[in-house]
């Protein structure tokens, strides 16, 4: 391996749309959310394992969840944990971890991962990954990992390639002309059926040099905000320099700040099974055991009746989950709540609005 690759699991997002299973206070990548027995933020740095050094994988989370991080992955270099102080999207959040890895090793090649994130082709993955690390280490580009549509899915950002679908079949890295975040469903049905768009899996590759060179270019009003980042990171003096810079830091992602404006977008195919993970329904989707019935649940005694595209899970998976009649609902059991909702996006955010109100306070 090279010891110039370096991997950043980015792992600060709040995930409120899977409660009662997860909470303000313990976000999705924190707990088992697919099933397999590992958090997703300990699956990511396991698939992170023979890309780059262990020693060369750092991970970026908010410092309220500090110790889910040891809990979930007990060796962990501390020194590999890059703390924001408040949420600020993803802009920031590489802006940080590219200056903390400059300071190690100026010749850095850095793979950016989000945490919550379903691959179903570890294999073929990490030698996708790896080949964009050594296409980056050769390239002042900025790649991102395209994942070839199977579907018209609105929930993704779409990125057309220059030179249309012969170029994209071409299985090579190859020049971005467009984004497109989350279009309609009529307009992700065009971009499937034109051949000439890849899903934006929000996983980067890139030179540490070249995005410090394009994010001080155009999302200056954050750089700035690190003025004297080569004297405090790593030092006593990184907490208080990291709450002063995040206190007026604006909330903007990568996408919108850098990629969207560069001349240096490059995209590399990637042809892994992939899904982002944001709802009931696209966990639902990409849950791994269905019943015959399209039931999903983590139950080791299951007892259903009667019900058909059911998700049904518990915190407590030797609990018996005894249900009947039940069609396409959540049933999601905690030692606090008990959901019971239809599965449908729409109607689990208009039911789970109204925990907003004063009284939900605990259990949010």
């Amino acid at each position: 391996m090279n010891n110039n690759h370096y991997s950043v699991i980015m792992a600060g997002g709040y995930g409120s749309h899977f409660w009662p299973m997860t909470r303000e206070s313990r976000p999705k990548q924190f707990i088992d959310l697919t099933g397999q027995g590992r958090s997703l933020v300990r699956v990511a740095y396991d698939r992170c394992l023979g890309v780059v050094p262990k020693e060369n994988i750092l991970l970026i989370t908010l410092s309220r969840f500090r110790d889910y991080v040891f809990e979930t992955i007990p060796d962990f270099p501390e020194e590999n944990l890059l703390l924001e102080p408040y949420g600020r999207k993803t802009a920031p959040c590489i802006v940080y971890s590219t200056y903390a890895i400059l300071k190690r090793n100026p010749d850095a090649v850095i793979a950016m991962i989000p945490a919550d994130q379903i691959i179903f082709d570890g294999d073929c993955y990490r030698k996708t990954l790896r080949d964009a690390l050594d296409y980056a280490s050769g390239h002042s580009v900025l790649v991102t990992l395209g994942v070839v549509p199977t579907r018209p899915d609105p929930n993704y950002g779409y990125i057309q390639v220059a030179g249309g679908k012969a170029a994209r079949n071409a299985d090579k890295p190859v020049p971005v002309k467009t984004f497109t975040e989350k279009p309609d469903p009529v307009i992700a049905e065009v971009f499937c059926r034109s051949g000439e768009f890849f899903w934006n899996s929000g996983v980067f590759v890139w030179q540490a040099s070249v995005i410090r060179t394009e994010c001080e270019r155009y999302i200056p009003e954050i750089t700035t905000l690190f003025a004297g980042w080569d004297g405090a990171l790593g030092t006593t003096a990184e907490r208080v320099f990291l709450e002063r810079a995040y206190t007026d830091c604006s909330k903007q992602s990568i996408d919108y700040g850098v990629m969207e404006k560069t001349e240096r977008a490059w995209v590399y195919p990637a042809r892994f099974g992939w899904s982002d993970i944001d709802n009931w329904d696209s966990l639902y989707a990409n849950y791994p055991d269905k019943d015959d019935e399209g039931n999903v649940t983590n139950s080791r005694q299951p007892y259903l009746e009667s019900d058909a595209g059911c998700m049904i899970l518990s915190r407590n998976p030797g609990k018996m989950m005894a249900v009947k009649g039940l069609k396409d609902f959540l049933v999601i059991d905690t030692p606090d709540a008990l959901l019971i909702c239809p599965r449908d996006d729409a109607a689990y955010r208009d039911f789970t609005a109204g925990l907003a109100m004063p009284g939900f306070e605990d259990i949010r």
